[in-house]
C-alpha cells in the first residue's frame, strides 16, 4: 500500500466519526435499514483498525522493552566479568575491549613459560646418567646419554687423565645412544681420589661439552 493511499484512508476515517458524531443512536434508528447497516460496518471496520493499530504499538513496545532488558542484563555481565566500574554502554565495551587485549597477552605469556619450561624439562631429561662404584683397585665409572658424540667420550677420557687414572678397560657404544662403561685406578694408589671426586669430574666434563654443542648449535 503506498503513502497516499494510507494518508487517504485516515482522511476518510477522520471525516467518517466526524459525521457520526453528529448523530444520536436514536436518530441512527430513525435512518433506513441499508444505511443503518453501511455505518454498523464503517464503525466496525475503523474500530478494529484503531484497535489493531493498537495492539501492534503496544507489542513494538514490548519487543522493545524486552531487548532494552536483555542488552541490559548483558551489559551488566560484561561489567562483572570485565571488572569495569564504567555506567554507559560505550564505556562499558571498551572495557571489555582492554580486558580481553590483556588476557590475551597473558596467554602468550603463559605459553612462552610452558615453552621454556618443556624445553629445561628436555634438557635435564638428557643429561647423561653418571654412576661410580669403588672398587678394591680403583673404580667403576659408567656414562649413558641420550646423545651420542664422540666428543663426549673424549671430555670424559681427558677428565680421568686430570684425575691420574689409569684406564685398565673401557666399553663404548654409540649406536643410538652413548653408553660407556670404564675400569680405572689411581696412578698414584694412595687413596686421595674417593668415588665422589670421580664423579664431580665426569659431570663437569659432561657439562663443559654440553655448553660447547649448545654454542656449536
Amino acid at each position: 500500500m503506498s503513502i497516499q493511499a494510507c494518508v487517504l484512508g485516515i482522511c476518510m476515517r477522520r471525516a467518517l466519526w466526524k459525521r457520526l458524531s453528529l448523530y444520536s443512536k436514536e436518530s441512527i434508528q430513525e435512518l433506513p435499514p441499508k444505511v443503518r447497516l453501511v455505518i454498523k460496518r464503517k464503525v466496525k471496520m475503523v474500530t478494529s483498525s484503531s484497535s489493531e493499530g493498537k495492539k501492534n504499538k503496544e507489542k513494538k513496545n514490548k519487543n522493545n522493552d524486552k531487548k532494552a532488558a536483555e542488552l541490559h542484563e548483558k551489559l551488566q555481565l560484561l561489567r562483572s566479568i570485565t571488572h569495569s566500574h564504567a555506567l554507559n554502554e560505550a564505556s562499558v565495551v571498551l572495557d571489555a575491549s582492554r580486558y580481553i587485549q590483556e588476557l590475551q597477552h597473558r596467554v602468550e605469556s603463559l605459553d612462552q613459560d610452558t615453552s621454556t619450561a618443556q624445553h629445561s624439562s628436555y634438557n635435564q631429561s638428557s643429561l647423561p646418567v653418571v654412576t661410580v662404584e669403588t672398587l678394591e683397585k680403583g673404580f667403576l665409572i659408567t656414562v649413558i646419554s641420550e646423545i651420542s658424540s664422540q666428543v663426549l667420550l673424549c671430555s670424559v677420557l681427558e677428565s680421568f687423565e686430570e684425575l691420574g687414572l689409569n684406564v685398565l678397560e673401557a666399553r663404548v657404544s654409540c649406536m643410538e645412544s652413548f653408553q660407556l662403561q670404564v675400569i680405572a685406578e689411581n696412578e698414584e694408589g694412595d687413596g686421595s681420589i674417593d668415588s665422589q671426586t670421580v664423579r664431580s669430574a665426569v659431570v663437569q666434563a659432561i657439562r663443559s661439552w654440553g655448553v660447547s654443542n649448545d654454542d656449536q648449535d
